[in-house]
């Protein structure tokens, strides 16, 4: 039976640390000119029902680095997955093409309908409840800005949304404590909620309305869009409900000289966060972009090599 990367629940911290050591090991590899090209003649197809730039650029160089193939399939080349013909026959026609799916889906389901039919690893490259692969990329960074997880402290400032949840997963099962600082109505859904509570791991999770308060001596400060793709309808209002939550100036001054900035990316400069803060020296931002290659080429190697 294929082994799946739909959510950080469904990896054990131990199985974590795991990827997070091999994607350190690979990425000193690959810097260093090595390569390790244990998918040569693989193929990996990408159904995306949402348009994407890092994702897409990131798991098509990491498997043309592990020597594999590449097939990306247009948001417009699915007319939704599910509405053309069922996820099942599709996955199963997949099985016999392809060594890995990666799927950007808008719902949750289907890509657990995809890994039902899949008897190859299927990948969530994004879905409305989770982003795995962001949330590992993120911890890698946080390593290396910090040469160690222990004791260190994450403030995610914004919406209670699908990066928040897998990142708070992924601090508590390796052992960091993150806050979620957000208004009332746009926290994590109850049953996230009761996922972090229920899960294993060294690190904690707290919520608060009050973001200054939240990022006192804090490592990090994480942000990202007030509107996320469907949302759009809500813009108006979720920027009015948002005011204070800016990542600014005064915000990061806050935190104190120590703090490192992050955002999974697009930023919406002037609203979720200011030119000022992200061009900081206190921002990792783009570091966080290029550790998505180096994770997810780990993943794949896990995934079909292991």
């Amino acid at each position: 039976m294929a082994k799946h990367f739909l959510s950080i629940e469904d990896y054990q911290p131990a199985e974590l640390h795991t990827l997070l050591n091999l994607t350190i090991q690979l990425k000193k590899l690959y810097l260093e000119g090595g390569r390790d090209t244990c998918l040569a003649g693989r193929n990996m197809v990408m159904l995306f029902e949402k348009p994407s730039s890092r994702t897409r650029l990131s798991f098509q160089v990491a498997i043309a680095q592990l020597g594999g193939s590449a097939i990306y399939i247009r948001p417009e080349d699915i007319g939704g997955l599910g509405c053309r013909e069922p996820i099942g026959d599709l996955t199963r026609v997949l099985n016999g093409y392809v060594d890995v799916i990666v799927a950007r889906t808008f719902s949750h389901d289907t890509v657990t309908e995809l890994a039902r039919y899949a008897q190859v690893p299927v990948i969530n490259a994004l879905t409305d409840l989770a982003h795995p692969c962001q949330a590992m990329a993120d911890i890698l960074t946080i390593y290396e800005h910090f040469g160690s997880l222990e004791n260190r402290q994450v403030t995610y400032v914004g919406d209670g949304n699908n990066v928040a949840f897998s990142l708070a997963l992924a601090c508590i099962r390796l052992g960091l404590d993150i806050t979620l600082a957000c208004p009332e109505n746009y926290n994590l859904p109850e049953p996230c909620l009761a996922a972090l509570n229920a899960s294993p791991g060294n690190g904690t999770f707290t919520c608060t309305a009050d973001p200054c308060q939240a990022v006192a001596n804090t490592d990090i400060i994480y942000t990202d869009t007030w509107t996320s793709m469907g949302q759009e309808n809500e813009k108006e209002q979720r920027i009015k409900d948002f005011i204070g939550y800016q990542v600014n100036r005064s915000l990061l001054d806050a935190a104190g000289p120590q703090a490192k900035i992050m955002h999974c990316l697009p930023a919406y400069r002037g609203l979720e966060i200011t030119d000022e803060v992200i061009e900081s020296r206190q921002s990792i931002v783009f570091d966080q972009a290029e550790n998505r290659l180096h994770f997810q080429r780990a993943l794949m190697k896990y995934l079909l090599c292991s």
